[in-house]
C-alpha cells in the first residue's frame, strides 16, 4: 500500500505559477474493493448453500439480492474513484479541470477577469464572462479556507 498523501493539494512554487490538485477520497483501491466484494460474496453463497442443503432453499434468492445490493454499493463507490479537480495558474491564465463520474470539463479564465464568488454554504467558485466553476469541492472546511486565501492573494483582494 502506498504511503503517499494523494488526497492533499500540491502547491508548486518551483515556477511563477501555482497548481492545486485534489482527488475524491476513497479508502479502498480497485484491487482491495474487488477482494472485499469477492470474499463477502463467497461467504454469503456458502452460508446460503448450507441453508439450502438442510431444506431452507428460499434463502438462495435473498442471498442473490444481498450480493446484488453489495455490488450496487461497490459500483457507486468505484464510479467516483477517478474524480478530481485541478486548478493551475499559468502566467495570466487560470486553468481549471474537473472530472466527475468520468466526465471531464475544462475551464480557462483570464486572471484579470476572474472573480472569486460564494456559491453556497462554505463553497466558493471562480466566475468570468458568465461561466462559473466551483473550486475546493473535495476539501474540508479548513482546506477550502486555505484555498480561498491563496486564490484571493493570486487574484488580488480588490477584485473579490
Amino acid at each position: 500500500m502506498s504511503k503517499q498523501p494523494i488526497f492533499e493539494s500540491i502547491p508548486e512554487h518551483d515556477h511563477p505559477g501555482f497548481t492545486y490538485f485534489r482527488c475524491y477520497a476513497s479508502s479502498l483501491d480497485l484491487r482491495l474493493m474487488a477482494l472485499f466484494f469477492g470474499s463477502l460474496a463467497v461467504v454469503l453463497l456458502v452460508i446460503a448453500t448450507a441453508f439450502a442443503m438442510i431444506g431452507a432453499w428460499f434463502v438462495i434468492p435473498f442471498a442473490g439480492v444481498e450480493i446484488a445490493a453489495l455490488g450496487a454499493a461497490v459500483w457507486m463507490i468505484l464510479r467516483r474513484a477517478g474524480d478530481f479537480e485541478s486548478l493551475a495558474f499559468r502566467g495570466d491564465r487560470i486553468q481549471v479541470e474537473v472530472c466527475e463520474r468520468g466526465l471531464a470539463r475544462r475551464f480557462d479564465f483570464h486572471c484579470s477577469w476572474a472573480r472569486l464568488v460564494p456559491c453556497g454554504p462554505g463553497a466558493v467558485a471562480l466566475r468570468s464572462h458568465g461561466r462559473t466553476v466551483e473550486v475546493g469541492r473535495y476539501c474540508d472546511e479548513t482546506g477550502r479556507q486555505e484555498l480561498t486565501r491563496e486564490l484571493r492573494g493570486r487574484l488580488g483582494a480588490g477584485r473579490i
